[in-house]
């Protein structure tokens, strides 16, 4: 009889070895990204303004319903984002525009974690301004505004069209931000 048990339980561990495994959840990831080799355009247009922006990205007027003069925003359909620019002519009216741009950024300090600005001075393009490195789950983490200090004033934001989320887009962020930041370098005025 006991030789019986002993086969019955090792016929049991046998079996039970032998089975499927039993699933297990595995924790949630992210997509792997496959981002494009960097390669810059020139803005082409009557535009105040120029700059290089990225080939992988497309030039659409903007089309909102309060759009003005010389929006415009660089689309980037793959990724769900944009760049959104808009432009406006100085009439004695710099500080407001500036004050605006502040407002903008600072609204996103409620989930921001961090908003760090650094300056802008290219004393030979005659370009000024301040680029907002904005961290955490918010709408817009990469702004900018730059201006002739005179006549001219441009703003600039990165938007993506999803639900924010600073894991799943950092891949993401980190390469737009330095298409940002290459326009900024490569940015002029025309007028």
């Amino acid at each position: 009889m006991k030789f019986f048990l002993n086969i019955l339980v090792l016929s049991i561990f046998i079996f039970a070895s032998c089975a499927d495994k039993v699933p297990v959840p595995h924790p949630s990831g992210y997509m792997r990204i496959f981002l494009p080799e960097k390669k810059y355009t020139q803005l082409k247009g009557n535009y105040p303004y120029t700059f290089e922006y990225p080939v992988y990205g497309s030039i659409k007027k903007d089309s909102s319903k309060d759009a003005q003069p010389y929006w415009i925003n660089i689309e980037f359909s793959e990724y769900k984002a944009k760049i959104h620019i808009s432009y406006k002519k100085v009439n004695k009216n710099l500080a407001q525009y500036i004050e605006d741009s502040h407002k903008l950024v600072y609204k996103h300090s409620i989930k921001a974690d961090a908003i760090q600005e650094k300056r802008i001075t290219r004393d030979s393009a005659n370009v000024y301004g301040i680029f907002f490195d904005i961290k955490g789950n918010v709408a817009s983490s990469v702004q900018f505004y730059l201006t002739d200090s005179t006549g001219n004033f441009l703003r600039g934001a990165l938007y993506f069209t999803a639900q924010p989320n600073k894991d799943s887009i950092a891949p993401v962020l980190n390469f737009f931000r330095t298409d940002i930041e290459h326009l900024i370098n490569t940015f002029k005025w025309v007028r």
